[in-house]
């Protein structure tokens, strides 16, 4: 995409950790130029003052995505700091788990500001820029719920649904720039820090299901789509089967999923209610894992994504043979 051997640059929201921290020390090995946004300017510091150690050139703007004016201001220190902005990744998503109504709606619109209209404010201030350089890749980190909605997690589902239609939208009016790129990252779930700081409105404890992605290797899709963008990039193998089970019966699968919750929650110990990380930085270390990930043979997430798939198939087509046979 550059059009000069000048070493490019890359805007990473959600830089402080997980998904955006892999990716920023991927794109350093490279050689780009880095301006790192997030919420918690110690943990930037941090992970800038490494990066700088290993020779990258790296620029620091704590952002909060929900704030319009900041997003613009990071547009601004980053073409500033860059020259060009090359490609930029919207990587914020933050979430909570809980009945719909018993999550409070501050939860709900904090979420959707910060995964929706967030994302919404990045393309905005940058979609000009590119336009003015005649180039440039926007990287959409929306998730496998874009395809599928997830109960218990009402508005990151309608966060993630949403963004599927922004990139949609915008895809189809960047298609006069042959050289701007609007591209979606959909990931199955990946071990990252996210899923200890997610809102927990449950009362109960919370342990995310295996087999889960390494944030490394959604890092490393991300970094391709710089030299080899393209519009839809699926992580995981699970994200067939939800993409598939959803396109064959809807309601079934997710009436599958909601049994599972109610079966996980009867069992699982009690906990405190929290809302995590939707107003405030979480407070521990930053890093790139969760550290929830087990041991698994290389094909075991495939034949759990085939199973799946086999099963709410399945139960489709019986489904659809019983209603022929009913009398009407």
């Amino acid at each position: 995409m550059a059009t000069t051997l000048s070493p490019r640059t890359a805007v990473i929201t959600g830089a402080s950790s997980g998904i955006g921290r892999a990716t920023a020390q991927l794109f350093a090995e490279r050689g780009w130029r880095l301006v790192l946004a997030a919420r918690d300017a110690d943990a930037l510091d941090a992970l800038a003052g490494d990066l700088r150690g290993r020779g990258a050139a790296v620029q620091v703007v704590p952002t909060d995505i929900g704030d319009n004016a900041a997003v613009v201001a990071l547009a601004e220190a980053a073409q500033t700091f860059g020259g060009t902005i090359d490609l930029w990744f919207a990587n914020v998503g933050i979430g909570a788990v809980g009945r719909f109504e018993d999550v409070p709606i501050e939860a709900h619109e904090q979420i959707l500001r910060s995964n929706l209209l967030g994302h919404l404010y990045e393309a905005h201030a940058v979609l000009p820029i590119f336009q003015r350089q005649g180039r440039g890749v926007f990287v959409n980190m929306i998730s496998m719920v874009g395809f599928a909605a997830a109960p218990l997690a009402a508005a990151y589902s309608a966060s993630k649904f949403g963004l599927k239609g922004l990139s949609e939208a915008l895809r189809a009016e960047q298609a006069v720039h042959p050289h701007i790129h609007i591209c979606d990252v959909y990931p199955a779930l990946v071990d990252t820090p996210a899923l200890d700081h997610a809102g927990n409105y449950t009362g109960k404890a919370i342990h995310p299901p295996t087999p889960l992605l390494d944030p490394r290797r959604v890092a490393e899709a991300v970094v391709r789509l710089a030299d080899h963008p393209r519009a839809t990039t699926l992580v995981g193998a699970q994200n067939w089967a939800a993409r598939i089970g959803h396109a064959l019966a809807p309601t079934l699968s997710l009436k599958i999923i909601d049994r599972w919750f109610e079966g996980y929650f009867a069992q699982a110990q009690p906990a405190a209610i929290t809302s995590g990380n939707l107003f405030a930085p979480p407070e521990d270390s930053p890093r790139v894992a969760g550290g929830f990930r087990k041991p698994l043979t290389r094909r075991l997430p495939l034949l759990l994504a085939g199973g799946t798939l086999l099963a709410v198939g399945g139960a489709a087509l019986l489904r659809q043979r019983a209603s022929r046979t009913e009398p009407s």
